[in-house]
């Protein structure tokens, strides 16, 4: 094995024409805990700590490693340790509003080809949730792919699925079962030598078991779900990158109970292209689509072609962006002030001196 079963390829080729740290060499986060990691040039793998430069001049939080990325580090052979120095620029990255009040940015996982977006075919299904997943599946810059898991659980699999292809605007979905095995070749297509899909998806969705699936073996642990709601338990408390036998990477997400979007501004228009279409033929350019006359997204869901659950969603994501704007401007207002203060005292100890 080496960096290119990992996924490594021309691209971050070309991030490394920038001077890079001597004596270190290339390797990729596979585990992350809490302010260490766990990395692998592909050979072998090393628990990492950050360089105390590296710590002190990452700003904020997107500036750490993520499961997913390339970093430089020095590579103890003997203790199997190492120290990172540095963070090779991304090629994409799933980000979310890290969960509470703060206005942070939370990376899920990072260099990523093809996102599984998993919701199992029972009672947990819900619409909404997969609609969210792809407006930060396509801010993320890898390409989304909806899996239906537990077919094996639903007596109307293909109907459900006629309903989220209605909302999914050309993204693949796949029908699969890992009891049955139904549908899962389908998946290996994405899978090839140094490809990375990160499977997303709440508790219960079944993504350690696809995992088990996909690898041959065992290799995560898994745990049943609630029989009243269909609802799971976290059996995968950190995110983890898995190399397969045969090629290609997977990358283990936790259920997410808190899923706030990140800066998915673009990525509206192609999760609710319809509704975007739509908006083209209101007879006002700044419709509000809500009491304004000649509205074409109004007359589409008295007529039934577009469903007012959908367009109540879509407007429920602009309010929510619309404030994280505003939070983001108000953070980035104080940082500024911040830095100038920073300056200003800087020059009056000079002038002292």
């Amino acid at each position: 094995m080496n960096l290119i079963n990992l996924g490594w390829n021309e691209f971050f080729d070309d991030m490394l024409s920038e001077p890079i740290v001597e004596g270190s060499d290339p390797a990729r986060v596979i585990q992350e805990h809490r302010g260490s990691y766990v990395i692998s040039n592909g050979e072998e793998t090393y628990r990492a700590d950050l360089a105390g430069k590296y710590r002190f001049e990452a700003s904020t939080r997107d500036e750490l490693p993520a499961v997913g990325d390339f970093v430089l580090a020095t590579l103890l052979h003997e203790e199997k340790s190492a120290i990172i120095h540095k963070l090779v620029p991304r090629k994409s990255k799933f980000s979310r509003k890290a969960a509470g009040n703060t206005t942070d940015e939370q990376i899920i996982a990072a260099n990523i080809d093809t996102v599984f977006l998993v919701n199992a075919l029972n009672q947990d299904f819900n619409l909404g949730r997969i609609e969210r997943y792809l407006v930060m599946a396509w801010e993320s810059g890898a390409n989304p792919v909806i899996v239906l898991s537990k077919a094996d659980l639903s007596e109307d699999s293909e109907e459900m699925a006629l309903s989220v292809e209605k909302i999914a605007c050309g993204v693949p979905v796949h029908i699969v079962s890992s009891t049955t095995s139904e549908g899962l070749e389908t998946l290996h297509e994405y899978l090839g030598l140094g490809r990375t899909v990160a499977l997303l998806g709440s508790s219960g969705a079944g993504k350690s078991t696809l995992i088990n699936k996909l690898y041959g073996s065992d290799i995560q642990r898994v745990q049943g779900i609630r029989d009243d709601d269909g609802k799971g338990r976290h059996t995968t408390t950190s995110r983890e990158l898995v190399v397969l036998e045969n090629g290609g990477v997977l990358i283990d997400t936790p259920g997410m109970r808190e899923l706030q979007l990140w800066d998915a501004g673009e990525s509206m228009t192609n999760s609710f292209q319809d509704i975007e279409d739509l908006s083209k033929n209101c007879f006002f350019r700044d419709c509000t689509h809500s009491e304004e006359p000649k509205c074409a997204v109004h007359a589409a869901i008295v007529d039934g072609t577009l469903d007012q659950r959908r367009f109540e969603n879509y407007k429920k994501f602009e309010r929510e962006l619309a404030y994280l704007q505003r939070q983001t401007d108000k953070r980035a207002q104080i940082e500024e002030r911040k830095k100038w203060k920073k300056i200003a005292g800087d020059r009056t100890r000079q002038h002292r001196r």
